[in-house]
C-alpha cells in the first residue's frame, strides 16, 4: 500500500478544518485573539496594556500600541538573556535571525514552542494537506522532500538562548515522524557555509527518490544546477523522475518561472506558493489556477491592517480582517503566540477576495520608490518586468532598483541593477516595455513620468553573472532564506552593488 494513500485521511480531515473557516472568518480571528489574550495575561507585556480587560478586538486596539521591532527590541534582549514572562509565558529558547532594521545588522524574532506548532508547523502540514485535496493521485510519501535550510547562528548565541534562521530552527526541531520523509540529513541542512553546504545536499539527495522539494526559488535553483552538474543530467526530471511539486516562498516566484520550466522539463511540474517568514506563517496557494493565496486563519496569528496611504499618519486608520476590502493595498499587523503584539511587520498584502479571504504579496512598507510622489511598489516591478521579458524573450535573475535624484538640469529617473538569465534580444526594447509598462500599472508613476517633466525614462545597468550572489556574500546572507532587496527609496544599496558590478 503507498504510504501517501495511507495517510491522506489525517489530512483531508485537516482539510475539512481549513474549509470552515472560509466561511466563519471574523468569529475564528476573534476566537484566535482571545486564546492569544488570555496566554499574555500575566506576562510583562499583557499587565502593562491590561490583556485581563480586554472583552474585544475594540479593547485590544484601545489599550495596545502598534509595534515595530525598534519598540520589542529590549525587552526581546532580555528574553535572549533568559528573563521569562516577558512577551510570551516562560523562558523563549529559540529566535530567528532576520535582516537588520535601521539601528541593527540582525532582528532576532522570537520562535516560541506554541509558535513552532500552531503556526510553522501547522503551515507545512496544511501545505500538504491543500496540495493532497488538489491532487488525489499525488504520491508525495511515497518518496523524500529536498527541504533547503539555513543554519544556526552560535555566535549570536547566549547560555540562554539559541540563533538561527527559521528554516534552521524548524529542521532541528522537526517532528520524528516528518524527519522520515526529508532530505538531506539534519547535519548537511545546518551547514552554514553555503557553497560546501549546497555540494553535499545535492550529493545526498541524487541518491534518492525526491518527490517533493521546498525552499527559497534563488537558493534552490543554485542546489538543482549543483546536482544536474554532479549527474550530467540534461534536466531535474532525469534525476528525480517522480518529483512533482515545489513549495516555495520568500521571494515572488515570477521572475523564475521560466528558468525552472527549463530546469524541470517536465511538463507535470506544479508551483505552490507559501507565505512564511521568520514571525510566522500566513498563507497559502489553495488553488492552482489563482496565484493568490488563502490567508490561514487558525494558526496563533491575529491579523490587523493599516492602508497603505496611512502608514506615515500619526492617527492611522487602522481595520481588522473583517474590515478590509479587495484592490487596496495594505500593511499587515500581527499578533502572535511568538510573543509580538500588534507588530508590523514590514510586508504590504492586496486582497482579491474576501469570501474566503485571498491575497497575494504587494510589496514591503520600506521595500518602494516614492522619491517624487511616483509610489512605486514590487507588484508593479514584477509585472513590468514580466511584460519586458515577454517582450524581448528574457530571463531576470535578480534586480534591484532606486531612484537618480535631480542634478543640476532637474533630470531624474528609477536606475535598475538587472542580472538576466537569458539577455533580451533587444535591451533598449526591454527597457522602454518596462518603462511603459510601470506607467500603465502605475498612474502615480504614468504622471510623473508625463512628457519627461518629473521623471525621464528608466536606466538599465545589466549585471555582471553571479553579481547578486557575490553581493549577499559580501554580507554573510548567503542562502537560507535571504534575499535580495527588490526596490529601495534610497541609493545605499544600489550603489553597493555597482561599486561590485565595475569591480
Amino acid at each position: 500500500m503507498s504510504i501517501t494513500a495511507f495517510v491522506r485521511p489525517y489530512f483531508a480531515h485537516r482539510y475539512r478544518k481549513i474549509e470552515r473557516f472560509f466561511t466563519t472568518a471574523e468569529d475564528t480571528q476573534r476566537r484566535v485573539l482571545a486564546q492569544l489574550l488570555a496566554k499574555g495575561e500575566n506576562t510583562e507585556w499583557g499587565t502593562q496594556h491590561q490583556f485581563a480587560q480586554c472583552r474585544s478586538y475594540e479593547d485590544f486596539a484601545r489599550l495596545s500600541p502598534i509595534t515595530t521591532y525598534e519598540d520589542l527590541k529590549a525587552p526581546i534582549d532580555r528574553m535572549r538573556r533568559g528573563e521569562r514572562n516577558v512577551l510570551w509565558p516562560g523562558l523563549v529558547r529559540w529566535y530567528a535571525k532576520s535582516s537588520g532594521t535601521t539601528n541593527d545588522k540582525s532582528k532576532f524574532i522570537p520562535v516560541t514552542a506554541d509558535g513552532l506548532k500552531d503556526t510553522h508547523y501547522r503551515g507545512g502540514t496544511d501545505a500538504v494537506a491543500i496540495y493532497l485535496h488538489n491532487y488525489p493521485q499525488a504520491r508525495l510519501f511515497d518518496g523524500r522532500a529536498l527541504i533547503l535550510g539555513g543554519s544556526h547562528a552560535p555566535n549570536y548565541n547566549t547560555p540562554h538562548s539559541l540563533v538561527g534562521d527559521l528554516s534552521a530552527i524548524l529542521i532541528e526541531n522537526i517532528p520524528t515522524f516528518a524527519s522520515l520523509f526529508r532530505t538531506p540529513k539534519k547535519s548537511t541542512a545546518l551547514l552554514a557555509d553555503f557553497e560546501e553546504k549546497r555540494q553535499r545536499i545535492a550529493q545526498e539527495a541524487i541518491r534518492q527518490r525526491v518527490t517533493n522539494i521546498s525552499g527559497v526559488p534563488s537558493w534552490m535553483m543554485s542546489v538543482l544546477n549543483c546536482a544536474l552538474d554532479i549527474t550530467g543530467k540534461a534536466s531535474v526530471a532525469e534525476i528525480w523522475p517522480d518529483l512533482e511539486v515545489f513549495f516555495h516562498g520568500g521571494v515572488a516566484f515570477t521572475p523564475y518561472r521560466e528558468q525552472y520550466a527549463r530546469l524541470m522539463n517536465n511538463p507535470a511540474m506544479r508551483y505552490e506558493e507559501t507565505y512564511n517568514a521568520s514571525e510566522g506563517f500566513f498563507g497559502l496557494q489553495n488553488d492552482p489556477t489563482d496565484p493568490a493565496m488563502l490567508l490561514m486563519l487558525d494558526y496563533g496569528v491575529f491579523y490587523e491592517f493599516i492602508p497603505l496611504e496611512d502608514i506615515d499618519s500619526p492617527t492611522p486608520n487602522i481595520v481588522p480582517l473583517w474590515g478590509v476590502e479587495t484592490g487596496r493595498n495594505y500593511a499587515m499587523i500581527i499578533t502572535t503566540s511568538g510573543g509580538l503584539w500588534r507588530y508590523m511587520i514590514g510586508d504590504t498584502v492586496r486582497f482579491t477576495d474576501t469570501a474566503p479571504y485571498k491575497f497575494v504579496i504587494s510589496g514591503r512598507t520600506k521595500s518602494f520608490i516614492n522619491a517624487f510622489g511616483e509610489e512605486l511598489i514590487v507588484d508593479n516591478a514584477e509585472q513590468g518586468l514580466q511584460k519586458a521579458c515577454a517582450a524581448t524573450g528574457a530571463e531576470v535573475s535578480e534586480y534591484t532598483a532606486a531612484p537618480v535624484f535631480m542634478d543640476q538640469q532637474g533630470r531624474c529617473c528609477h536606475q535598475w541593477v538587472i542580472e538576466f538569465a537569458i539577455p533580451p534580444s533587444d535591451l533598449d526594447l526591454f527597457r522602454h516595455t518596462l518603462d511603459q509598462a510601470l506607467q500603465t500599472i502605475n498612474s502615480d508613476y504614468e504622471a510623473k513620468r508625463f512628457k519627461d517633466l518629473t521623471l525621464q525614462e528608466l536606466d538599465i545597468v545589466v549585471a555582471r553573472p553571479g553579481l547578486f550572489t557575490a553581493w549577499l556574500a559580501s554580507r554573510g546572507k548567503l542562502g537560507g532564506q535571504h534575499k535580495v532587496p527588490r526596490l529601495s527609496n534610497n541609493r545605499t544599496i544600489i550603489e553597493e552593488v555597482l561599486r561590485l558590478n565595475e569591480a
